[in-house]
């Protein structure tokens, strides 16, 4: 079944996610653009898949999935799933009429038989099943990596926001400082920078790295 006509369809492989995404995903999308442009239409599937998230800021991802199984791969039964997931996550986006039509379109020929040529095989309800195991474990997994960030952030902003121990004062890091300096300033010696490292260690990670901005807690 051909939805769109192959130019556009190209186009659309190649055009930037309009949603505002964290640096990885995007990375992850502009991989898998350039694997559909080269024609590794199932490496390009194994990216787009992996960005998913389950939010509508990947509602676009999904269409580009339907498309290439659609026009690339010759399987309707998962470009149906990514285009009712691309409905169901962006109901009025821009690709919103041309999913729902192939969605209804879709829906009634595996009713009556895969692409005319008998009912729908086991194999691709199947298929279709597990890659909905699939998304779903994806999806848990972005929500676990998710919850452990805002964890992480939490702990910095209790190390830096929270009651200070007794004697404790707070330093907002200027451009050019590093621990050692920031040691000399407050104690006369550049040899407690582990001091200042070891009292931040939730924000830091244990690496002396600092950025003007930051808030530390001197010891």
């Amino acid at each position: 079944m051909r939805l769109l006509p192959a130019a556009m369809a190209a186009a659309l492989l190649l055009t930037g996610c309009d949603k505002i995404l964290t640096d990885r995903p995007k990375e992850t999308i502009a991989a898998a653009d350039r694997k559909a442009k080269a024609g590794d239409y199932r490496e390009a599937v194994k990216l787009y898949e992996s960005a998913l998230d389950g939010t509508a800021g990947t509602a676009e991802v999904h269409y580009r999935l339907a498309v290439i199984y659609d026009e690339k791969l010759k399987r309707p039964v998962s470009a149906l799933h990514h285009f009712q997931r691309y409905i169901d996550l962006a109901p009025k986006g821009s690709f919103a009429d041309e999913a729902k039509a192939y969605s209804k379109e879709a829906q009634r020929k595996l009713a009556g038989g895969l692409g005319g040529s008998g009912p729908a095989s086991q194999s691709d309800l199947v298929r279709l099943k597990n890659e909905n195991l699939s998304l779903q474990k994806q999806l848990t997994e972005a929500k676990q990596r998710l919850s452990g960030l805002s964890v992480a952030a939490a702990k910095r902003s209790d190390e830096t926001k929270g009651p200070l121990p007794p004697g404790a004062k707070r330093h907002a890091v200027q451009s050019g400082e590093t621990l050692a300096s920031i040691s000399q300033k407050y104690y006369g010696t550049r040899n407690r920078a582990q001091d200042i490292l070891d009292a931040n260690h939730n924000q830091l990670g244990g690496k002396n790295l600092i950025k003007p901005g930051q808030t530390l807690i001197i010891p």
